[in-house]
């Protein structure tokens, strides 16, 4: 999955690692003569837009999705947001499709990580499935906070959140984690839920933190002591989270370190919603959103990714789905429950793109030999 030299540490909350959001000369550099996409005089702004994006971004009791449909077609009373519902094969499902010619209906990808660029760029030929992206078209594109630039040389996309992967421990029966060697003590035997690498997004962001921990040499063994001392790795987020952490089968659990906003609005009891950042970090996991090579809307699609950046859309992505908003602080307002319980770890890391190229399979596939179900 990853490759060598291996890991981008970013001190300071993600700025200092990466090397910060794409500037729009960064953009005319990158494109020579600035000619991707050029911006039409007048754009085509009628017709029905198709975005595909995940389960959570359009189930449950208030997501994100409903709100922005309603918004973008209010603003754009010619158009209609259709959504599309991620397949379960993910970004391999249109890898595949693109491999084989085939179609691809969706204009917009609302969704993508690092790991599914190196995916495309594994499978495909670099720089393939979406389209390299014209910032001028994108007039809020400067307002994306440095240290989210998720890396991809071929400037497809952007992002529009960010979570930070965290352990989630209920204080009443453990104490805080304060370092990784902690959760190899008796103390936390039998007591860490973890998920799937191969089927999660948060698995895999705390396989590749132990991998950034202890290296590409080391982080087996250190599954290893884990394994010895009771971990127990589930398929997805919602199967540990809601069937296993919920109903108190374990006391902690790999998840974000946004848990106490959802906790607090449902009521929970929050001791058992701390959060932990061993070795004081939290694995950085930008999301993003990217226009397919084949979108029939393609300036509706740049209207939307626009849109997405917005402030009224940047507070709702954020506090309906829980993760932090792309921008910078002044163009987002967020209600005070969100800032009290929504936790940045004191330093953010995260393995960028150059270093998951050829590698990212690899490191997965090893590990799930023997951890995929424990």
């Amino acid at each position: 999955m990853k490759r060598r030299p291996f890991v981008t540490a970013l001190g300071g909350g993600l700025a200092a690692g990466l090397a910060g959001c794409l500037t729009r000369d960064d953009n005319e550099e990158a494109n020579g003569d600035a000619t991707t996409d050029p911006e039409p005089d007048n754009p085509d702004l009628e017709g029905t837009l198709e975005v595909v994006t995940y389960e959570s971004m359009l189930d449950g009791e208030t997501p994100a999705g409903p709100w922005l449909k309603d918004e973008f077609e209010a603003t754009y009373p010619d158009a209609e947001l259709e959504w599309t519902l991620l397949p379960d094969q993910g970004i391999n499902h249109y890898i595949s499709r693109a491999s084989q010619g085939g179609a691809i209906d969706p204009d917009v990808y609302l969704g993508l990580n690092i790991d599914d660029l190196v995916t495309v760029d594994d499978n495909l030929d670099d720089g393939g499935l979406f389209r390299e992206l014209n910032l001028d078209r994108i007039e809020r594109s400067d307002r994306i906070r440095d240290g989210l630039d998720m890396g991809d040389p071929h400037g497809r996309v952007l992002a529009y959140d960010t979570g930070y992967i965290s352990l989630v421990y209920d204080e009443t029966v453990v104490d805080e984690p304060e370092t990784f060697a902690d959760l190899l003590d008796p103390a936390y035997e039998d007591a860490l839920i973890a998920q799937n690498a191969q089927t999660s997004d948060p698995g895999r962001a705390f396989l590749l933190w132990t991998i950034d921990a202890f290296g590409e040499d080391g982080y087996l063994e250190y599954w290893d002591d884990l394994a010895d001392n009771g971990v127990r790795v589930l398929d997805d987020w919602t199967e540990s989270y809601y069937g296993a952490y919920m109903n108190e089968e374990r006391p902690m659990i790999v998840s974000y370190s946004t848990d106490q906003v959802f906790a607090s609005a449902e009521g929970n009891d929050l001791s058992r919603h701390q959060t932990a950042f061993p070795n004081d970090q939290g694995y950085a996991n930008p999301e993003g959103m990217a226009i397919f090579e084949g979108a029939d809307e393609v300036d509706l699609a740049y209207e939307f990714v626009d849109f997405a950046l917005s402030n009224a859309a940047q507070a709702k992505i954020a506090e309906r789905n829980v993760q932090f908003p792309a921008v910078a602080d002044e163009h987002v307002d967020l209600d005070d429950e969100f800032d009290q319980y929504a936790h940045e770890p004191p330093e953010a890391v995260t393995i960028g793109y150059e270093d998951l190229r050829g590698n990212l399979d690899g490191w997965v596939d090893d590990w799930a030999r023997d951890f995929a179900s424990q």
